[in-house]
C-alpha cells in the first residue's frame, strides 16, 4: 500500500472509506453508517469518542493492512478485543479502531490439549467451546471479556491457584508488529517478544491468534456464597482462602448488598462479603474445602454446588445498556488483620456511592511457583490483591469518588509496591510504571524499542520505547 493513498494527519481527513472497503475482506464502519454509534460503544461508560473509522478485520492480513495504514497516516490506533478497557483504550477519538470481534476461529486439539484461538473471542465463548471436550484454559471471572486483553495483561481468574495465570498457559502467539509483519513467537522464536507479551499488555503489536494449553476441567464445585461482612468474617475468609488447597480459587467482594433476585430482601442494603469461588476438583473434595467458609457465619445466600466450569461465566450483556462509570485503584496487600478489615468496613459504609466495593483475591498457589523473571507479570509472590472501586454519575461526583478512593488506598497501604496492569484505569505514567518492578520495566522498554520504536501502539497502559540493554540479571526464561 503506497503511503500517498492517504493524507497524513490525526483527524482522519483524506481516508477513502471506499478504498478501505475494496482493499479489506473485513467490515469497514464509517461515521455515516447506521451501526457506527453502537460499534463505538465499549463496556465501560464515560467514553463518548468518535473514531474516524472502525475496521473489523477478517484475518491477519487485514490486521497488517490496518497497522500499516496507522503507521503511514500517523493516526491513533485503538485495538479492541472485548472492549472492557477500564481506561477506555478500546476506542479512539478521531483515530482508527481495529475491532477484532469478527475474528473468532477456535481450533481445539483434544489429543494434545492445546487450542489456537483468534483474539476476537471472549472468555465465555472460548470456555464454552472447550467445555464440550471437558477442557478449559483459565481466563478471568467475566465471560464477556476478550481473551486478547486479559491474556496480554496476565490473566487472573477462577483457575489461577491451580493452574496459574492465563499467560502461564500461553504456548505461542501470532502477532502483527509495528512494521506490519506477522510473526510467530514462542519460547524458541523471538523469545524476548514472547516474554514481553506475557504481562506487558498491548504495547508490542496486535496479537491475532493465541496458542493455549488446555487442562482437564469439566465438573467443578463452586458458585456464589454471601456472608455478612464483619471484621471477623473478613479475616476468617482470608485465613481460609490462604489455607485452602490450590484447587480452590476465591474472589471476595466486600460491598453493600444490591437489590438482586438472589439477595433476600432483609439483606439488601446491608454490608456483605460476596464470594465467587471455584474448586477445580470433585464435588466431595470441594464440599470439604468450602466447609471453613460456610462456618464463618450463617450464610445469607449459598449457591455453592457441583457444576460445569463454564457455568461460572455470566455474560454482562451490553445489549442491556449496562455501561458503568467507575473509578478504581489496584494494589497488593501483605495481610488482612482485624484492624485492616475494620478499615475496609469503615470506608465502604461511609461512602454514599451507588456502588462501592473492595475486591480481595488471595493469590499464591501455582501463580507463585513461576519464577518472577519468567514473564513480564512479575508480582508472583504478592499474597493478596485488592481492587477498590466506586461508581459515579457526574463529573462532580467523580471527583468526590476519587478523593474517597485515594484516602481508602492510603489507609490500606502496607508498603507492598506494584499493581496489576489489567486493573489500571487511566491513571498516568507513574501508575503504569508501578505495575512493573524496575528491572522488568527496563527490559520491557528495550523490547518495545526493538519492535515498536516509534510507539505506534501507544493507546494502552503505555511503556515508551527506550533504547538500551535491560539489566543483565533479568534473563530470558524458557
Amino acid at each position: 500500500m503506497a503511503a500517498d493513498k492517504f493524507k497524513s494527519g490525526t483527524n482522519g481527513e483524506g481516508i477513502s472509506i471506499e478504498r478501505l472497503r475494496a482493499d479489506l475482506k473485513g467490515r469497514v464502519i464509517a461515521p455515516s453508517d447506521p451501526d457506527y454509534d453502537q460499534a463505538r460503544v465499549i463496556f465501560y461508560g464515560g467514553f463518548d469518542r468518535r473514531p474516524a473509522v472502525i475496521i473489523r478485520p477478517a484475518d491477519a492480513a487485514d490486521v497488517a493492512y490496518v497497522v500499516r495504514l496507522a503507521r503511514e497516516t500517523g493516526m491513533e490506533l485503538a485495538v479492541r478485543s472485548g472492549g472492557h478497557s477500564t481506561a477506555g483504550h478500546s476506542v479512539s477519538e478521531g483515530g482508527i479502531v481495529l475491532d477484532l470481534r469478527d475474528m473468532k476461529k477456535l481450533d481445539i486439539d483434544v489429543e494434545n490439549r492445546t487450542a489456537w484461538a483468534e483474539a476476537g473471542l471472549t472468555a465465555g465463548e472460548y470456555t464454552a467451546a472447550a467445555a464440550e471436550h471437558g477442557l478449559a484454559t483459565g481466563f478471568g471471572d467475566t465471560g464477556s471479556v476478550g481473551i486478547g486483553g486479559i491474556t496480554l495483561g496476565g490473566g487472573i481468574g477462577f483457575l489461577s491457584r491451580k493452574y496459574g495465570l492465563t499467560i502461564d498457559d500461553l504456548l505461542a502467539a501470532e502477532i502483527v508488529t509495528a512494521d506490519g509483519e506477522l510473526l510467530r513467537v514462542d519460547a524458541e522464536n523471538h523469545p524476548d517478544l514472547f516474554w514481553a507479551l506475557r504481562g506487558g499488555g498491548g504495547n508490542f503489536g496486535v496479537v491475532t491468534r493465541f496458542k493455549f494449553r488446555l487442562h482437564e476441567v469439566d465438573h467443578v464445585y463452586g458458585g456464589m456464597l454471601i456472608l455478612p461482612a464483619t471484621p471477623e468474617v473478613i479475616v476468617g475468609f482470608i485465613e481460609a482462602a490462604q489455607a485452602a488447597p490450590d484447587e480452590l480459587t476465591t474472589i471476595a467482594n466486600i460491598m453493600v448488598a444490591p437489590p438482586a433476585p438472589f439477595v433476600p430482601p432483609p439483606a439488601v442494603g446491608k454490608l456483605v462479603l460476596f464470594l465467587l469461588a471455584v474448586y477445580a476438583g470433585d464435588a466431595q473434595a470441594g464440599e470439604k474445602a468450602f466447609a471453613p467458609f460456610r462456618a464463618l457465619a450463617e450464610p445469607i445466600f449459598d449457591m455453592l454446588k457441583p457444576m460445569r466450569y463454564h457455568e461460572m461465566y455470566v455474560e454482562e450483556g451490553e445489549e442491556g445498556g449496562f455501561h458503568p462509570t467507575a473509578v478504581g485503584h489496584n494494589m497488593y496487600l501483605k495481610q488482612v488483620d482485624r484492624d485492616t478489615a475494620a478499615t475496609m468496613i469503615e470506608y465502604i459504609q461511609n461512602s454514599d456511592a451507588p456502588m462501592r466495593v473492595i475486591q480481595l483475591r488471595v493469590l499464591g498457589g501455582a501463580i507463585a511457583r513461576v519464577p518472577v523473571e519468567a514473564t513480564a507479570y512479575a508480582h508472583r509472590q504478592a499474597p493478596i490483591m485488592a481492587n477498590l472501586a466506586a461508581f459515579y454519575t457526574s463529573p462532580e461526583e467523580k471527583q468526590v469518588r476519587e478523593k474517597w478512593l485515594a484516602d481508602f488506598a492510603a489507609a490500606l497501604d502496607q508498603g507492598l509496591p506494584g499493581a496489576y496492569v489489567n486493573f489500571l484505569n487511566d491513571e498516568g505514567e507513574e501508575r503504569v510504571r508501578a505495575a512493573y518492578p524496575a528491572a522488568t520495566w527496563e527490559r520491557l522498554a528495550a523490547v518495545k524499542a526493538r519492535y515498536d520504536p516509534t510507539n505506534l501502539f501507544r493507546l494502552n497502559q503505555n511503556i515508551p520505547p527506550v533504547v538500551g540493554e535491560p539489566r543483565s540479571e533479568v534473563g530470558v526464561t524458557h
